[in-house]
Formats: C-alpha cells, structure tokens, sequence
C-alpha cells in the first residue's frame, strides 16, 4: 500500500543539473511514486539569484536561505548539486544533523572530504548517495559498491570528461590544433568559458580519487592522484599514435598492484591501440573499463555530463535513498576496510612514447640507446627519420617496454644533457594493453 504522506526534498541549487532533477520530480511524479512507495514534494529550492524565472518551480519555493532550508526538520532528503567545497561541506552535514539523507553530485567535495562525510552520514544514520559525481547517467558508483561487492576489483580505466574527450577525438578526426578544438568545444557548450578544470585534469583526478577509493576499499583522496592535463597534446602526437595503430585520450586510470599490497590513481594523456573499447568513445561521450577477478572486463559507456544525464543518475539516488526512508534502513557507507597504500607515480610501470630533437649525425642512435640501458629502460622500438630543411636535425622516437615513472624520468633528465639531442619534443604514456 502506498504511504499517502510524501517524503519531502530539498534541492540545493537549480542550474543546469538542479533544473532538470525540478522538472523531472513534477512531470514524473506518479512514476516516482509507484516506483518508491510514497510521494516526493519538492519542498523548497535554495538559489544564489532569486530573481531569475525558473519555469515549472513555483517562486514560493524558492529562497536564498540554504541554511535554514537545510534546518527545519521535516526535510527526508536534500538533493545538493550546488558544487565546490562550501557551503556545500557545511550544509551536508547540517542536513544530517537535522535529520536527512543527502544525494549530491559534487566530485570535488566527495574527493577531498568524503570520509568525513560519510562519517557524519554514519553517526546520524543517514544515507550519502552520489551515483551522479563520476559519470553523469553512467550507473557506475552503485554498481561497483554493490553488483561487484563480491568480486576483486583489479584495475578501473576510463574516459571520465567529455569536454577532453570531445577535444582530443575532434583533433584526432579532423587533424585541428587544440586550440581551434577547444573553440569548437566552448562554441558548442561542451567546454566552461574557463575549461581549466577540465583541461588540466582536475576534475578527472576527483572522479578517479572517488573510483579508486570504491573499487579498492580504500580512502583515496585527491591529492592522491596525479595529475598531469591535455594542453600539450599536438597534432604531431596523434601523428605518432596512428603510426602505432593507436589513438590518444585522457585516461582515468585505477590500478591494484600486482602482489596486491598498494593501489595507484593517475590521469593523463595516453596513447591506447585502436583495438581497445576505450579507443572508439567518440565525441563526449564517458566510458569507463572496469576489470576483476570474477566478472573478468566490463564496459560502462554512455552520456558523461549535461543537465537530463546528470539528473537521471540524481533520480536515481533520489528514489533508492526515499526507498530506504521508508524500510527504516540505509544503504551502503564507506567501504575502506582494506587500507591499501596509495603509491607514487614513481612506481607506476608503463611504456612510454618519447619523440626526440637529435643531431642528425652517426653515432646518435647508440649514444641515447647507451642512456636507456644505463637506466634500465629496455627499448622496443625506434624509429629515425631525417628533416629536409638543412637544419642538420632528426626526429628520433622511441617506444620502451614497460618501465616505472621514476625510471624514464631519470633517463629523460639524462638525455637532456647529450649535446647531440636537441630537445625533448614528447612524451606519453601507453596504456590499454
């Protein structure tokens, strides 16, 4: 039987996202309540500019007193999609406090203070959903917190912004420059005005510091994760993948260490083959590549961000989070039982794609092949090839075989100091094999 009284949410900003989860309450409203049991009423709508007309919420619902709508006691659910670390910190946990459950889509905050969170939640007996803070309509968080609960999680490697992901696929395809791909990207509304969050990876690195801690039981916080963004890539890069038979994106990339004693979180640029899944994520698109010991390799891929996805998976923790208001039970907390170490970049072992200024001169090729070996870096291929300007330099390119970070660093640095290499023009990881 359906309970008659409705559960009440609070929406904790209305943009883009919190428009969309407004309308989709109101024009789905029978569903959602067949679907929970009850029926939810939009409650009260907490705004920066009160002023602005927002179609379909009625304006005495709106206020710009977030605090004391987070207060009053008889709010099930706040519904937080207002980002950044505060207020939005400050009025989670005052929402616990006062009694409700919270769904949020704030990577940046769960990055940096989830356990903290989930803590508070814990100590108040509320729920702290967030299926919406990684992937957009993607199911993802749930299904690696409770479809593989059973399983061990080894390695999670994806596509996680779809503003990068629309850059380096449109300089792939069309051969533009970043730049001209990022004016494209901002002319079409997949790039902020200000895209350094994208660009530099910081947002990737929070969806992967929050990844990392689910799949491996482990807190991971995101000065964890390295870091490195997109804004070198060139055209000469991809030039260089596709005589790989490879492509580039920017990876999200999770990873247990093979005696299981530590975990690894990174995001960068990387040369992945054509052949892998990830390689054919087009446009911006989200794709996320999730390998355990049982369930073996599995794909999530779908739409990564904008308003309707992002509030699909928002609904989607909205209707699991009033289901357990109504049984008297929480879902999943934080699972960090296992405690793992985060290592340093300088121990990921990977291969790597370095491109070289050299003189153009006998002898070059085995002075540089001398500083890999001397370095323990084993060398898999290399390919040489002259400049016809007169200038007396070559491309040289060189692929290794796996190797840690901290060693191709240390032969970097060496090479630099060979009068017969130019410069450095490249380097990249390569991943996905």
């Amino acid at each position: 039987m359906m309970r008659t009284r409705p559960l009440k949410v609070a929406l904790l900003g209305c943009g883009v996202v919190g428009s969309e989860v407004a309308r989709i309450m109101t024009t789905h409203a029978d569903d959602l309540a067949a679907r929970i049991g009850a029926p939810v009423e939009l409650a009260g709508v907490a705004v920066r500019r009160p002023s602005r007309v927002r179609e379909g919420i009625d304006p005495a619902l709106v206020t710009t007193d977030a605090t004391a709508l987070v207060k009053r006691g008889d709010i099930d659910v706040v519904v937080e999609v207002i980002g950044g670390i505060e207020p939005a910190r400050t009025l989670i946990t005052t929402a616990f406090e006062y009694g409700a459950s919270v769904v949020s889509a704030n990577k940046a905050l769960l990055a940096q203070d989830g356990a903290a969170l989930h803590a508070a939640a814990e100590e108040h007996g509320e729920d702290l959903y967030y299926e919406a803070a990684v992937a957009g309509a993607i199911p993802l968080i749930r299904p690696l917190r409770e479809s593989l609960a059973g399983d061990k999680v080894n390695r999670v490697l994806g596509i996680v912004n779809g503003t990068t992901n629309f850059i380096l696929d449109k300089m792939d395809s069309t051969g533009a420059g970043y730049q001209e791909a990022l004016d494209e990207a901002t002319a079409l509304g997949y790039a902020e005005a200000d895209p350094t969050a994208d660009v530099e990876a910081f947002d990737a690195a929070a969806k992967a510091a929050i990844l990392a801690g689910i799949a491996f039981h482990t807190r991971v916080r995101l000065d964890d994760v390295y870091r490195e963004g997109m804004t070198e890539v060139t055209s000469a890069d991809f030039a260089s993948a596709r005589e790989m038979g490879c492509t580039i994106k920017l990876l999200a990339i999770c990873e247990r260490a093979a005696d299981g004693a530590s975990v690894t979180a990174r995001v960068h640029p990387a040369m992945i083959p054509l052949t892998h899944p990830l390689a054919s994520v087009r446009g911006a698109y989200n794709a996320v590549f999730v390998e355990s010991d049982a369930a073996g390799q599995l794909m999530f891929y779908g739409p990564g961000a904008g308003g309707a996805p992002t509030a699909s998976a928002v609904l989607g923790d909205l209707v699991a989070v009033c289901r357990n208001r109504l049984s008297g039970s929480t879902g999943p907390g934080e699972s960090a039982y296992a405690a793992l170490p985060v290592s340093p970049m300088g121990d990921v072992v990977t291969r790597y794609h370095i491109s070289l200024d050299v003189a153009d001169k006998p002898g070059v090729l085995a002075q540089v092949a001398t500083v890999f070996a001397e370095h323990g870096v084993s060398i898999d291929t290399v390919r040489q090839q002259g400049r016809l300007d007169g200038s007396g330099e070559a491309s040289l390119v060189v692929v290794t075989h796996r190797a840690s970070d901290a060693s191709l660093t240390g032969t970097v640095e060496a090479l630099r100091k060979l009068d017969t290499v130019r410069g450095v023009a490249s380097i990249m990881r390569v991943e996905g094999e």
